[in-house]
């Protein structure tokens, strides 16, 4: 077992490493949109997992996640090499690559809030102009009978 926080301190070394490497030193074009977000690394040091996003070309487009994970497979053995270059540890260790589900459990969350939202807005409108189902003041007082009214307090005391 090695200290957690040289394991976290490593796989920050390694997100760094790899995500330098993709940006500026393989030349694959289907890596040009994936950004590493997130590295773990096993206690052992000998397995880490790296987490990725991709992003499409436009704003509008949707992301070619299947050709990101087959061109991090490919440079899988480079990267290796550079992350050992790059450590300095006695293993270098094995790379797994996991596409990253935060962003869009994000934009599901956000997708989410704005039904809710709307759903508030939507109940605020129909109470603007509802009117109450009984009466305007559900706890009136009491009627009070005619022969409690004609007892006075000073005759109850006499008896």
């Amino acid at each position: 077992m090695v200290d957690p926080a040289r394991a976290r301190k490593l796989a920050k070394r390694i997100g760094t490493i790899v995500a330098t490497a993709i940006d500026h030193e393989i030349k694959d074009p289907r890596l040009a949109f994936v950004t590493i977000t997130d590295t773990k690394v096993t206690n052992d040091l000998h397995d880490a997992t790296v987490y990725y996003t991709v992003m499409g070309e436009k704003v509008d487009s949707a992301p070619d996640v299947e050709a990101a994970a087959a061109g991090l497979e490919k440079a899988k053995g480079v990267l290796r090499s550079k992350v050992g270059a790059g450590t300095g540890v006695r293993f270098t260790p094995t790379l797994t690559f996991v596409a990253d589900t935060v962003p869009d459990t994000a934009r599901h969350m956000e997708e989410l809030l704005a039904r809710a939202k709307a759903a508030d807005d939507e109940v605020a409108k129909a109470r603007e102009n509802a009117q109450p189902a009984g009466d305007a003041d559900p706890y009136k007082e009491p009627r009070v009978a005619a022969d409690e009214d004609a007892a006075s307090p000073d005759v109850r005391e006499a008896d």
